[in-house]
């Protein structure tokens, strides 16, 4: 640090507005490495972000199929109590994971957070296996929703092959990600707010059925009451379901991606992390009470409407309430559903694969920028792996969607993991030198024993969740399948450090500097007020709180 400038205010003669410049210190830098900084600037991600894509795409990305669809499954193998349960155990991890990955992106939000993290407060290799595992779940995660799409559409046309549907879908995510991030923002605000929408009319809906005021049968509490009780098959039953939790809840981490093109991660972070849990509450416990309530566990249906939306939960529970059209609309449902989660997909993974690049741990060529802030090749490998869709038209759809299915879900639960350790490192590193928690944007609540509790109950989720497959009969394929990503990480983590050799990140020498976000220059038009300085009646305060409640 040889000198510091301070920036203070100093009106542009050159516009008629009046400009606020926040007092920050910064290095000072020759005119020759000015070039070369400005240079930079026009190649970087571009913040296009606003607190409302933010906290949308926090929510958007936990309701879909796993939702709509894999509900069923898991009330008929946990029972309606059984899976109550596990929603709510998973989804608390989900939340920890959630404050953990805040506290840290709020403070350094930079594109491809976790593995950035990973690297720089715990271990270059965690670093490495974190971010290829996490391009791996999102760019297979995008070869799911392909599949799942050729699944929605052979409902209405058979006459086609399914592999025309899966490439009209990828041409379709190619142009929403290889433009503007804030095209992408819109349309993951809108399809997050529809997905919203329809939840909110489902429980209504639901509410309806159960008390008999829709159907005009009562349900009540019945199918809590059935033989077995709420939970039927014990712990194993409820062990069973996490897996398909952990599928629902998977990219919920996403809101830490997202930081690094956000235009004020300082308040949008910690907005969208404070508004899951309740989100998790209202719209996965409570749409798995009602779908107990009314569909009792032993329903042959529930199983089957996992794959098949004409007997998905959510389609049995509208026809109940006399809506003989509910199979055609909550396919429409979920094929945009499929469509959004593999926007985001492709999104997430580019922008993985793009961090990954500039740490040096990917191809050079997967650092480039075009003017637009897009990582174009970045986005393009992604989207060529997701041709792994096309074994839809060899296999048959519903055989390679619930095997993609059971991958995608154990890379997941290895993130979660990763973000608990990387997080509890991230703690220590500031006690050791002597950093004021005050300093932090966001502070996670539960801390140690959330993180404890995600790193705990995750790896025994990780274990566990394939023991069915080394049961007689055994079958070899089906135990290598349970545990591919776990596989994979080994491979992955032992081979960069056989060949790298880094040592552990010491907490004494952690770096909190670089990439830390500074707010940006604030400025105000002659005339123009500050959105909070803007006067509001009571009424229209009263609409603004119940528009952040949902969206």
């Amino acid at each position: 640090m040889d000198n510091i400038n301070e920036k203070t205010f100093k009106p542009d003669l050159n516009e008629t507005g009046t400009a606020i410049d926040l007092t920050e210190s910064c290095y000072s830098v020759a005119p020759s490495e000015m070039a070369s900084t400005v240079e930079e600037e026009k190649t970087k991600l571009h913040r296009g972000l606003k607190a409302r894509h933010i906290q949308m795409i926090a929510l958007g990305g936990t309701i879909g199929t796993g939702l709509f669809m894999a509900s069923g499954k898991a009330i008929a193998t946990g029972g309606p109590g059984g899976a109550l349960i596990a929603y709510a155990i998973v989804g608390f991890l989900a939340f920890c994971v959630m404050m953990s990955l805040g506290e840290m992106a709020a403070l350094i939000p930079v594109s491809g957070s976790f593995a950035h993290f990973a690297k720089r407060f715990v271990d270059p290799s965690l670093g490495f296996m974190v971010g290829w595992i996490y391009w791996l779940n999102w760019a297979v995660g995008v070869a799911t929703e392909l599949t799942g799409v050729a699944i929605m559409m052979e409902y209405w046309v058979k006459s086609i092959n399914s592999v025309v549907w899966s490439v009209i879908c990828l041409v379709i995510l190619v142009l929403i990600n290889v433009f503007s991030v804030k095209g992408y923002g819109e349309i993951e605000y809108w399809i997050s707010f529809v997905k919203i929408i329809i939840v909110i009319v489902f429980i209504i809906v639901a509410i309806c059925v159960d008390t008999g005021a829709a159907g005009g049968h009562y349900y009540g509490v019945s199918n809590f009451h059935l033989e077995g009780g709420a939970i039927p098959h014990g712990f194993i039953g409820i062990f069973n379901v996490f897996i398909t939790a952990a599928f629902s809840f998977n990219g919920i981490e996403i809101v830490g991606i997202t930081a690094g093109e956000s235009q004020n991660p300082h308040k949008t972070v910690p907005a969208a992390v404070k508004q899951v849990f309740f989100r998790i509450v209202l719209f996965y416990i409570i749409s798995i009470l009602m779908i107990g309530l009314i569909i009792p566990y032993t329903d042959p249906n529930l199983i089957t409407g996992a794959s098949n939306v004409a007997v998905s939960p959510f389609t049995l529970v509208f026809q109940k309430a006399g809506a003989s059209w509910a199979a055609d609309f909550m396919n429409a449902i979920i094929l945009v559903t499929m469509v959004s989660a593999g926007n985001s997909g492709v999104y997430s993974s580019s922008r993985t694969l793009l961090a990954l690049a500039e740490e040096g741990s990917a191809p050079r060529c997967f650092k480039y920028i075009n003017r637009w802030g897009i990582p174009v090749w970045s986005v393009l490998a992604t989207c060529a792996v997701g041709c792994i869709a096309f074994l839809t038209s060899l296999w048959g759809s519903g055989v390679v969607f619930n095997w993609i299915t059971s991958i995608t879900s154990v890379a997941g639960l290895i993130v979660w993991v990763s973000i608990g350790i990387t997080h509890i490192r991230f703690r220590m590193g500031m006690k050791a030198q002597g950093r004021s928690l005050n300093s932090l944007p966001y502070r996670a609540y539960l801390y140690p024993f959330g993180d404890i509790f995600v790193v705990v109950i995750c790896c025994i989720v990780i274990g566990g969740q394939g023991y069915k497959n080394f049961l007689p009969p055994i079958d070899a394929k089906q135990c290598v399948a349970s545990y591919l990503s776990v596989i994979v990480c080994f491979v992955l983590y032992f081979g960069h450090k056989i060949i790298k050799r880094d040592a552990f990140v010491k907490a004494s020498e952690m770096d909190f500097e670089t990439h830390t976000y500074k707010e940006p220059v604030l400025k105000v038009d002659e005339g123009e007020k500050l959105e909070d300085d803007v006067p509001r009646s009571h009424w229209k305060r009263v609409l603004k709180k119940i528009y952040s409640l949902i969206a």
